[in-house]
């Protein structure tokens, strides 16, 4: 609000400028005073703009762009006096040119415009590599080259990531693709009940990640890469590739598709296996058998974590706790399994 006050003023104090400078120069014709006028409203209301369009960029992206000026002033000055040296003095009377000063600013204003834009350009697509903020003071994180983590759908519904993001181990700008987030949509206005929870919890938990506060999380329509036709799987590994950013999911056709592709990709089911505490084969823990397992004589029972541990020779003891002894573990990308005997028939 500050700011659109000192700028109506400024709107104003130009305006009245442009009128007093007017006045002071033809005092005898209103004409020109009301044309001062307006030239100094119309001066004012583009220099507001340019001033707004430059505040929504980022610093970097300003300094690029001056930067890219200063090196194509630099350039066009060095390439005009060559191209006149290595032309001649003559040479301006060949193009239709009357004077050889007429012919070297044409010239150099030529270059200038050149040099500016491909300067400017330069600058600009390679500015994550230049440093262009003052020595020792960062004025944004953003400034740094962090790679974007984008959800897919699946992991959204999941709801862990909500979980992961609120302990502050991700440091990084989270993406939810507007196409991820029409899917959301399209499933919580299901006519299958199933389905319309699903949709509603993963609303639930952006909203959930929005109102955090604890990581930047941003809704972005997808890049021109990403807006062809596709799946949205499809349609997300191609938006990863051209924000150079991570997928997060617990999709394992989509893990297994984008790493073919050359993708970094995090599994939240690979994660969570690897948080859970190592069992070593030989090592001895407690467990309560609920159910017979597949083969003859197994039992079934389940650690704090879900881990599913399978107890040979443990269909008799359904129901108990008994003391078991490691004999193997199993790590897959759907989970890990345990396999036991009870304590003393190891053998």
């Amino acid at each position: 609000m500050l700011m659109w006050i000192v700028r109506v003023i400024f709107i104003c104090a130009g305006t009245s400028f442009g009128f007093h400078a007017a006045n002071l120069a033809f005092p005898d014709d209103s004409a020109r005073k009301i044309l001062g006028l307006v030239y100094g409203l119309i001066i004012s209301a583009v220099l507001i703009g340019l001033e707004w369009i430059v505040s929504k960029k980022p610093l970097s992206v300003i300094f690029a762009v001056i930067f890219g000026l200063l090196i194509g002033f630099i350039m066009a000055s060095i390439f005009s006096r060559l191209a006149v040296l290595a032309l001649g003095p003559d040479f301006h009377a060949t193009v239709g040119f009357e004077s050889q000063g007429a012919f070297e600013g044409v010239l150099r204003l030529g270059l200038t415009l050149v040099c500016c834009l491909f300067g400017i350009s330069i600058i600009y697509h390679t500015r994550d590599n230049f440093n262009f903020i003052i020595p020792y003071v960062e004025f944004k994180r953003e400034e740094r080259h962090v790679r974007p983590a984008l959800l897919d759908t699946s992991v959204i519904i999941d709801g862990r990531i909500a979980d992961i993001c609120e302990t502050k181990i991700l440091d990084c700008p989270i993406i939810v693709p507007k196409f991820v987030l029409d899917e959301l949509q399209l499933i919580a206005d299901s006519s299958n009940r199933l389905k319309r929870n699903r949709g509603r919890r993963g609303l639930d938990i952006l909203n959930r990640l929005q109102r955090s506060g604890v990581v930047d999380i941003n809704i972005e329509e997808p890049k021109a890469a990403a807006a062809g036709s596709g799946d949205v799987d499809d349609r997300l590994v191609r938006m990863a590739k051209a924000l150079d950013g991570r997928i997060i999911t617990n999709d394992l056709n989509l893990n297994k598709s984008a790493q073919v592709q050359g993708m970094d990709v995090v599994n939240i089911n690979d994660l969570a296996n690897a948080l859970k505490p190592s069992v070593m084969q030989g090592e001895e823990m407690v467990i309560r058998l609920v159910k017979a397992g597949e083969e003859p004589g197994q039992g079934v029972g389940f650690l704090d974590d879900g881990t599913m541990v399978v107890v040979d020779q443990g269909r008799s003891k359904i129901g108990k706790t008994v003391p078991i002894v490691v004999t193997n573990v199993l790590q897959t990308s759907a989970g890990r399994l345990i396999f036991g005997r009870p304590k003393g028939e190891e053998s």
